[in-house]
């Protein structure tokens, strides 16, 4: 009896050896954690993470803290699940330099790290697993593109920037500030204002840079709340539709406000896509599979005349 127990137990040994997503799928808690939970970029990113765990058999924890500037309570986050032991943690660091340490220990306590959407200081591949994200600088070159393009590569422009430390919108804003200096004719009249972490404070940020953007012909914003925020100025002020408008990202409103040609054109990411191989690229990586050091989810540019393209339509869940 005892030889048949033995026998057996070798037996589950040596399957379980044999196929190790059997072992581990019901043990992986992947640690989630976004730049906020307010802004809907956030809630589609939450759904393609959701889709990974379905689809590989963790469980994700979705925590961040609730505005994008609340840097203490993200390393915060971030260290309770090192003590906590999570099996991996998927970030996307309010701040490329605040969050290396935390990111450190992490790695000290063999918990791997994908940064996602926002880059941190540091080696993708060496410092942290992997970095899953839109080419933000891409992105900033296509708003300029457009927006040269709409204004006939002549005017003034308003650039109102995000946030200081953010590493996805200052490439962003890099993109769009390179993309305007290849048009002689135009000037950038302001791009040292900063709309702040909620769509309330860019309201406010744009109604104080009223003068500048009365001025000028043409307007870009690197982020959801920033555009939003802008677009409830413009709308305060009669303003909106009147001014040529590049924002960035694609909420609902903010796909109104094109279709009423409030805004010209929207950069658009692919928030789902990030939350899903973020998640992927973590349990992958866990499982023994090598992963790439960078991984680009895509960026299009979208006007009210592609809105209707199947892919447009796809990638803004309407299809």
């Amino acid at each position: 009896m005892r030889q048949v127990i033995v026998t057996v137990l070798i037996t589950v040994i040596l399957v379980c050896a044999s196929r190790p997503g059997l072992a581990q799928n019901a043990k992986l808690k992947i640690a989630v954690i976004p730049k906020g939970t307010t802004h809907l970029f956030w809630k589609s990113v939450e759904a393609g993470a959701r889709k990974a765990e379905a689809e590989l058999g963790v469980e994700i924890i979705w925590k961040g803290p609730l505005k994008e500037n609340d840097r203490a309570q993200q390393i915060a986050i971030v260290e309770q699940f090192v003590t906590e032991g999570v099996s991996g943690i998927v970030l996307a660091p309010l701040d490329d330099a605040a969050l290396v340490r935390p990111v450190s220990a992490a790695a000290q306590k063999k918990i791997p790290v994908v940064i996602f959407d926002s880059a941190l200081k540091g080696e993708a591949g060496k410092d942290f697993v992997s970095f899953v994200a839109t080419n933000n600088r891409k992105g900033g070159s296509l708003g300029g593109e457009q927006l040269a393009k709409l204004l006939g590569s002549k005017g003034k422009v308003v650039l109102l920037r995000y946030q200081i430390g953010s590493a996805s919108t200052v490439e962003r804003e890099a993109g769009f500030v390179e993309a305007i200096g290849k048009n002689p004719g135009i000037q950038i009249i302001s791009d040292n204002r900063y709309a702040g972490a909620t769509a309330g404070e860019a309201k406010t940020a744009s109604l104080n840079m009223l003068d500048k953007i009365k001025e000028a012909g043409g307007i870009f914003c690197p982020n959801e709340s920033s555009t939003f925020g802008m677009l409830l100025a413009l709308r305060q002020t009669n303003l909106a539709g009147k001014i040529k408008f590049v924002g960035f990202d694609t909420s609902p409103p903010l796909i109104e406000a094109l279709e009423k040609g409030e805004i010209a054109a929207l950069v658009a990411q692919d928030p789902t896509r990030m939350g899903y191989e973020g998640v992927k690229t973590i349990v992958e990586h866990i499982r023994g599979k090598q992963v790439p050091a960078v991984i680009d989810t895509g960026v299009r540019l979208i006007t009210r005349n592609n809105l209707n393209e199947p892919e447009i339509k796809k990638l803004l869940g309407r299809s």
